[in-house]
């Protein structure tokens, strides 16, 4: 790939670069970074960073982490399991637990990622860095974007767009990965029996 095809593309790229440029990718999970990382690789060396303190409880952390692990191996990508800080996260986000899904305590914890991710993009001499969680329709990609911005040099890209989160369906499928049915924090897994428990004959109120 000629380096004049991914500046035409990315623009705000500085214009010394004369190689491929890296970039690193916070991976929310692996069915959501299937798409990102097919998309990415046509532009730049993609490592991955599987940062995700807010999932609850540690063996779904585990089996999370298992899964980007194996998806890193098939693809051939490296790949760094930041450490898991929970407590750290439920720090991060407290007075906010009670808040709804895709709210103010979403906020929060994309900056606790995020930030985590920029920290290792900037210790490890990446250009930019950028998450794969704006591929999912539930997450609004305006927030992620402004959060990203405000911890370094973020690439804002909507990955849900052009049939990016359909994409990923294909694609885990077609891995084998392991699909969670909740965000990953022990609230958000509350709000899902929620919704599980409500009765199907109308909406709740």
């Amino acid at each position: 790939m000629k380096v004049g095809s991914c500046v035409q593309r990315f623009p705000h790229l500085p214009d010394f670069m004369t190689h491929r440029p890296t970039i690193l990718l916070h991976v929310c999970c692996a069915p959501c970074a299937t798409a990102p990382i097919e998309r990415l690789r046509a532009e730049f060396d993609v490592s991955l960073f599987f940062s995700n303190s807010n999932v609850w409880p540690p063996e779904e952390y585990d089996g999370r982490l298992a899964a980007a692990r194996g998806l890193a191996a098939r693809l051939g990508l490296p790949l760094t399991a930041d450490a898991y800080d929970h407590t750290g996260w439920l720090a991060h986000i407290r007075g906010l637990e009670q808040e709804p899904e895709e709210g103010k305590r979403c906020e929060k914890c994309f900056e606790f990622n995020l930030a985590r991710a920029a920290a290792h993009a900037r210790e490890h001499g990446f250009g930019l860095f950028t998450t794969t969680l704006t591929v999912s329709p539930r997450k609004r990609s305006a927030v992620i974007f402004r959060i990203g911005k405000a911890q370094g040099p973020f690439l804002k890209y909507d990955f849900k767009k052009q049939g990016g989160f359909q994409r990923n369906a294909v694609l885990s499928r077609l891995y084998g990965l392991y699909r969670q049915d909740y965000c990953g924090c022990e609230f958000s897994d509350c709000s899902r029996s929620s919704r599980l428990s409500r009765p199907l004959e109308g909406p709740a109120r």
